[in-house]
């Protein structure tokens, strides 16, 4: 559904504090806090993980799943990951292809 990654990447780009989204979303801030510092998927009560997905969603966010296509428009931010589904080092970016083929031409 939403993973802790998630959660705290979309209150980096809507500019929240934990606090802040406790409150959009109708829950405390322990349960917040909880939810973030989980490894991977937030596990929890099914409409606690609605209720932020909601109050993101309705800020602006739009969550992606893996291999999931984005039908909106704006910013946004995804990890990406190897096939072997490990956090890449120095993926494909454009900043550092460029770099690359301007050392290799000197």
């Amino acid at each position: 559904m939403i993973t802790s990654q998630q959660m705290r990447a979309a209150r980096a780009l809507l500019g929240l504090d934990q606090r802040q989204l406790a409150e959009l979303a109708g829950l405390s801030l322990p349960t917040i806090q909880r939810m973030e510092s989980s490894d991977g998927q937030v596990r929890g009560v099914v409409d606690t993980l609605v209720k932020v997905i909601t109050a993101l969603e309705g800020a602006g966010i739009e969550l992606l799943g893996e291999n999931a296509p984005s039908t909106g428009v704006g910013r946004g931010v995804r990890l990406r990951e190897t096939m072997t589904g490990k956090a890449g080092g120095r993926g494909q970016s454009i900043l550092y292809d460029k770099a690359a083929a301007e050392q290799a031409q000197q």
